[in-house]
C-alpha cells in the first residue's frame, strides 16, 4: 500500500529528469551560436540561425498529433524511453556537425524524436494522479523544463571553456544512459490499456485511433483550449529563442554572460511561477471548477506589461525586472494546461489531445521564430516582441468566456 503510494511520485521523479534534458538539448543551441559560427560560417546571419531553431519547431509541431496517438495507443513507457534515446543521439551527433546542412538535418530529427515525450509523459503522470494534486505533479515535472532552460544557458559557458562539439557529446551521452535508467525503473500505468483484446493489428488499432479523434475534434472546447494553449507560445517560444540575443544587444554583453543571465532570469521565475500556480490551482479547484481557468488567466495577465518591459526596455533594470514577470507569469499558465484539459476530455483522448495542442503551440513558436530572426536583422527585435501582448490579450479573453467546466476530471467522452 505504500508503494502504491509512493510510485506516483517517482513517476513524476523519473519524468522530471527527461523533462530537464528534452529542454536542455534543444535550448543550448539558442545560446552557442558565437562558438559554432566560427566554424560554420552560415551561423553568422540571424536569418540563417532563424531557420536552423525553426526547422526543429516545426517538424515538432507536425509530428505531436501523431506522437499523441501513438501514445493513446501503445506503452506510454516505451514511447518515452524511445524518444529520450533517440533526441540524445541525435544531440550526441550534432557534435560531429561540419556543416549547416548537416546541422540542419540534424535539428529536424530532434524534432521528430522529441516530440513523442511530452504527450506521453503528461498523460502517464495525470493517471497517475487523478486526484487533488494532479496540478502539483504537472507542475513539479515542469519545473524539469526551467531547470533544463536554465542549465541550456550554460551551454555558451562550456562552448567558451571547452568547445561546442563537447557539449553537445556530453549531454548526448547522458541522455542515453538515463534511458537505461527508464527501462529498468519506470512502469505504465495499470488498466491503462482499456481493449483486452491483444489479437488486433497495430494498422487496426491506428484505423480505430484516426475514428476517435473525432470525439476529439468535435469538442468546441477543445477547440477553445487549443487556442488558449496555442497562441500565448508566440510571446513564450520568442522569449525562450531570442532572449538572449535580446540581453546581449540591449545590454551590449557577450553572449557567454548574457546567455546565463537571461535563461536563468526566466527559468527561476518561471519555476517559480509553476509551484504557486499547481499550488494555487489544486486549492481553487476545490471551491470553484474553474480554479485551474482563473490562475492560468492570472499568469497570462502578467506577461503583457513584461513583454512591453524586455521589449521596449533598455537599461538592466527594466529588462530584467520584465523577464522574472515574464518567467512567473507564464509558468503560473504553463502548469494548468493539462489540468484544464483533464476538465474536457477522458484519458483515453488526453495524450492525443496534448499532441494536438503541442503541434498548435510549437507551430505558432516555428513563425514567430522564423519572423524574429528577419527583425533582428533589421534591428526590430525589441518593437516586434513586444507587439506579442496582443495575442495574449486575444487568448485570454476567449478562455475567459467559453470554458466553463463541469467536472474537474471529466472520465468519458
Amino acid at each position: 500500500m505504500q508503494y502504491k503510494k509512493i510510485y506516483p511520485w517517482v513517476v513524476v521523479g523519473l519524468l522530471w529528469f527527461v523533462a530537464l534534458l528534452n529542454y536542455l538539448d534543444r535550448q543550448m543551441l539558442s545560446t552557442m551560436k558565437p562558438s559554432m559560427m566560427v566554424d560554420i560560417a552560415e551561423l553568422e546571419t540571424a536569418a540563417n540561425f532563424g531557420r536552423l531553431m525553426a526547422v526543429f519547431l516545426w517538424i515538432y509541431a507536425l509530428m505531436s498529433p501523431v506522437s499523441g496517438i501513438i501514445a493513446d495507443r501503445l506503452s506510454r513507457k516505451w514511447v518515452i524511453v524511445g524518444s529520450l534515446f533517440v533526441w540524445s543521439g541525435v544531440t550526441l551527433l550534432m557534435g560531429f556537425a561540419k556543416t549547416f546542412d548537416q546541422l540542419y538535418f540534424l535539428r529536424g530529427l530532434m524534432g521528430v524524436s522529441e516530440a513523442f515525450y511530452f504527450p506521453a509523459g503528461l498523460s502517464l503522470i495525470a493517471d497517475y494522479h487523478q486526484g487533488k494534486n494532479r496540478s502539483l505533479a504537472v507542475g513539479i515535472h515542469l519545473t524539469g523544463i526551467y531547470i533544463g532552460q536554465a542549465l541550456g544557458g550554460f551551454g555558451a559557458t562550456i562552448s567558451v571553456n571547452y568547445s561546442w562539439q563537447t557539449t553537445f557529446h556530453a549531454f548526448g551521452l547522458i541522455g542515453l544512459i538515463y534511458s537505461v535508467v527508464l527501462i529498468l525503473l519506470l512502469k505504465e500505468k495499470k488498466g491503462y490499456i482499456l481493449d483486452p483484446d491483444r489479437s488486433r493489428t497495430i494498422w487496426k488499432g491506428f484505423s480505430e485511433a484516426y475514428k476517435a479523434l473525432g470525439v476529439l475534434l468535435k469538442n468546441l472546447s477543445f477547440w477553445v483550449i487549443l487556442f488558449y494553449f496555442s497562441v500565448p507560445r508566440l510571446a513564450g517560444w520568442a522569449t525562450k529563442n531570442w532572449l538572449p540575443t535580446l540581453f546581449s544587444e540591449n545590454l551590449h554583453i557577450n553572449m557567454a554572460k548574457a546567455g546565463p543571465m537571461s535563461t536563468i532570469t526566466i527559468a527561476m521565475s518561471g519555476l517559480i511561477g509553476v509551484m504557486a500556480g499547481a499550488v494555487l490551482s489544486d486549492k481553487w479547484i476545490k471551491y470553484n471548477l474553474r480554479g485551474p481557468i482563473y490562475t492560468g488567466a492570472i499568469g497570462l495577465i502578467l506577461t503583457i506589461p513584461s513583454v512591453m518591459l524586455f521589449g521596449f526596455g533598455t537599461s538592466f533594470l527594466t529588462i530584467w525586472l520584465g523577464t522574472l514577470i515574464f518567467g512567473f507569469g507564464f509558468g503560473m499558465f504553463d502548469v494548468t494546461a493539462m489540468p484544464i484539459l483533464c476538465q474536457f476530455v477522458s484519458p483515453r483522448y488526453r495524450a492525443s489531445g496534448y499532441g494536438f495542442m503541442n503541434m498548435g503551440s510549437v507551430s505558432t513558436g516555428a513563425l514567430i521564430t522564423t519572423i524574429l530572426g528577419k527583425s533582428a536583422d533589421e534591428g526590430n527585435l525589441s518593437r516586434d516582441m513586444a507587439l506579442l501582448a496582443v495575442f495574449v490579450v486575444a487568448a485570454l479573453v476567449l478562455q475567459l468566456s467559453m470554458l466553463h467546466p463541469k467536472t474537474a476530471n471529466k472520465i468519458l467522452d
